[in-house]
């Protein structure tokens, strides 16, 4: 598993397929997903990454900031920040709100979109990424738009996978192949890119990516800028200023919060209780880890944990 998997993973990322839209003939519509949209499926998350997959026919896509992008069958479409955006057959129409257009899904399936007029349809899945808590700095140093390319090596993959979303549309399993496919292009876009900056750069830098993927890897551990540094086989200041040039913050401080949030996760599983995460997490005294822990959320974990706790009843009683 590379940094970006453990990123997605540590984001406990949580998902489903919308709408499936369904549409013939020359039309134009404004999308973006709302936390209301979301809401059947789990409590209204902090950030969105929208998504839609093209099954069928092509279309035109734009967004703030990029020029239109004409897509056709197999493309995924990834909104890392989930702007608002175009989806339409040509240009010069007048825009309706996909809002406007959703009739509710039956069986709990998801809602529908159907256009009807002469011409080729067009078949769009629309799904969404929740992220429990807030958005990682990966998504702010990524465009507004990914495009997956249908004729790279996943195209096949990721139509079997939308197959298989086809007949499963549980949430857990739609995170969790969307988190697959988001990644790729996530990987692609970072591969592909000529002009990197912040984040982004830093997984392509070859010390900074280093220093991650040992943090990542063995943030239990007691590390130190030292070590680091003779990992990524540069010295010290080099790393230090390359870390915080390009990730924001010095290596030790980023260690700290991934630490965190490593515990955050384990809280919000609750298969451990505070000791065993402090101690899974890399510290000696679960005092200390409390500290640590209301530094960066704001309150002692167990307190947290309990909030979170009753977040979703709470949200579903207003």
């Amino acid at each position: 598993m590379d940094v970006v998997d453990e990123i997605l993973d540590s984001l406990r990322l949580t998902g489903g397929v919308v709408v499936d839209a369904s549409a013939r003939g020359d039309w134009c519509m404004i999308s973006q997903f709302t936390p209301e949209s979301c809401a059947r499926y789990f409590p209204v998350p902090g950030t969105l990454v929208g998504y839609h997959y093209i099954r069928s026919g092509q279309l035109w896509v734009e967004v703030q900031e990029h020029e239109p992008v004409h897509v056709r069958e197999g493309t995924v479409l990834v909104f890392p920040r989930n702007d608002r955006h175009l989806l339409y057959t040509r240009q010069g129409l007048t825009p309706v709100d996909a809002d406007d257009l959703l009739e509710p899904g039956k069986d709990g399936g998801p809602a529908t979109i159907r256009i009807e007029g002469p011409g080729n349809p067009v078949e769009i899945y629309c799904g969404f990424l929740g992220l429990s808590e807030y958005r990682h700095p990966l998504f702010d140093s990524l465009p507004r738009m990914l495009v997956l390319d249908p004729h790279d090596e996943s195209g096949e993959w990721v139509a079997s996978s939308m197959r298989f979303l086809s007949t499963d549309r549980s949430p857990g399993m739609v995170a969790r192949l969307a988190q697959l496919f988001v990644g790729h292009a996530i990987k692609q876009y970072l591969d592909g890119a000529e002009d990197l900056g912040g984040w982004a750069a830093g997984l392509r830098d070859v010390a900074v990516g280093k220093a991650l993927y040992v943090i990542h890897n063995r943030y239990s551990d007691d590390l130190d800028v030292e070590m680091l540094a003779r990992e990524a086989g540069v010295s010290r200041t080099i790393l230090c200023d390359r870390f915080a040039e390009l990730i924001g913050e010095p290596p030790m401080r980023y260690c700290a919060r991934w630490r965190m949030r490593m515990a955050a996760n384990m809280l919000r599983e609750g298969k451990e209780n505070t000791a065993n995460v402090a101690y899974a997490v890399g510290f000696n005294s679960e005092a200390a880890f409390n500290r640590a822990f209301k530094r960066e959320f704001g309150e002692p974990p167990a307190t947290w944990k309990r909030h979170l706790e009753r977040a979703p009843s709470t949200r579903a009683s207003s």
